[in-house]
């Protein structure tokens, strides 16, 4: 409760420039204890925000009783079946380490920090999701706490209203307590991080639109501009290949003709060692971001997104999607038409810095405007943003209509609540 000790602590989102003034946190130690803090909220007219971590606050939980399920750590994974079962308060980097150990491999995104759960529900953008899809493509079940305090796992059979809103649509509609995981078998991984000063950029951009234009399903390339604190302004290409460090050296060569490069950490690397790629936080940190879709990269959009100096971002990320990802998926996430994602993030050390930021990431938007789908992941949500921004009309309607139906005195508040 508020006053008492650890208290701040436990209340702190990740992005600690988020306010969030709950009433009390709860850490849940089982399903049904889980259950049990379900019944009371319901009968006292409370509301549930359900963080297992603390990625993605929104800002939204304002009054309502904060549950993290760090507790819910259970994991086990059938090699014979290819699954895992993962508690809501698994890491990924836990679930990569169990699952190499038996030659297989997740769909885990940049930084093995976030929860599976959290991650899963919001659709989950992997490092593989152009070989294996949207990580909510991947869930075989769900054990949820639905809004009456009962025990259901949610499948395509059984819940399927509730298995559908799950695997993409945020955390509105239950309490997940338990994900069932398809897992993939893991062939050797090649990949890494190469660096130039930014004056490379041309030449790493066209690079970046050539090798994406013929890439191979097991192949992701991300691009991204750089302005570390005290240090010159950098281009980097960060990338995986699900297969060995001949062929992904092969694919990537294009690369090798740009000279100047800084440094190179490209190598056959453990399934378990993604996050040395692009060296994600793996603290709280006061950051600011916004992310869209961006439908492709002609010459005109290279043009806007060179023309300025990054700063005061840290950086701006380009992903390659296609592949898995642009297929067909019954899940809110659906397939992605566009062939790009683009983020923009900074920084916040001092109040001051927000506006700044703000209207960096706004001028590159604005510059990028024909090319941007006005979709956003719905992970990369900011404050300011609704789900609304995350799916079409078809399936946001959907899933308000399973809100309604499924909680409809919204005793859960997601982070970014369909019903806004």
């Amino acid at each position: 409760m508020p006053g008492d000790e650890g208290f701040d602590l436990a209340a702190r989102p990740w992005n600690s420039t988020i306010d969030q003034s709950v009433r009390a946190v709860a850490h849940i130690a089982d399903a049904d204890d889980a259950a049990a803090l379900v019944r009371y909220a319901h009968s006292a007219g409370m509301s549930l925000a359900v963080q297992p971590i603390g990625h993605g606050a929104s800002g939204a939980a304002e009054g309502t009783i904060l549950v993290r399920t760090d507790q819910l750590d259970q994991l086990r994974i059938d090699a014979g079946a290819r699954s895992a079962r993962v508690g809501a308060g698994v890491s990924w980097n836990a679930v990569q380490a169990a699952s190499a150990a038996a030659n297989l491999t997740g769909a885990p995104g940049s930084s093995s920090a976030v929860s599976v759960a959290g991650y899963t529900l919001g659709g989950g953008l992997s490092w593989f999701g152009r070989k294996y899809g949207w990580a909510a493509d991947n869930v075989k079940a769900f054990d949820v706490i639905d809004a009456q305090g009962r025990r259901l796992r949610a499948t395509a059979d059984t819940e399927a209203d509730l298995y559908w809103a799950l695997r993409g649509g945020g955390g509105d509609f239950a309490l997940v307590t338990a994900i069932e995981l398809e897992l993939h078998p893991a062939p050797t991984l090649y990949g890494g991080r190469m660096l130039w000063p930014v004056q490379r950029a041309p030449e790493v951009l066209a690079a970046f639109r050539s090798v994406t234009g013929q890439a191979p399903n097991e192949l992701t390339v991300w691009f991204s501009l750089f302005q570390f604190p005290k240090a010159p302004p950098m281009v980097g290409i960060d990338a995986t290949y699900l297969g060995d460090a001949a062929e992904g050296s092969r694919l990537l060569r294009q690369f090798d003709d740009i000279g100047g490069r800084v440094s190179d950490t490209r190598s056959t690397m453990a399934f378990t060692a993604l996050d040395s790629i692009t060296t994600e936080p793996s603290t709280p940190t006061p950051s600011r971001h916004r992310a869209a879709f961006l439908a492709d990269l002609d010459d005109a959009a290279v043009g806007k997104l060179l023309a300025e100096p990054v700063a005061p971002l840290l950086s701006v990320q380009i992903r390659h999607l296609g592949g898995a990802l642009a297929e067909p998926s019954d899940s809110p996430a659906s397939a992605i038409s566009e062939r790009y994602y683009i983020g923009f993030l900074g920084i916040q050390t001092k109040p001051d810095d927000a506006a700044a930021i703000q209207a960096r990431s706004q001028k590159y938007l604005d510059a990028l405007g024909p090319e941007l789908i006005g979709r956003t992941p719905f992970t990369m949500l900011t404050p300011g943003q609704t789900a609304r921004d995350a799916f079409s009309h078809d399936i946001i309607d959907r899933l308000r209509e399973i809100k309604r139906a499924r909680d409809p005195h919204g005793l859960f508040r997601s982070n970014y609540q369909v019903l806004d």
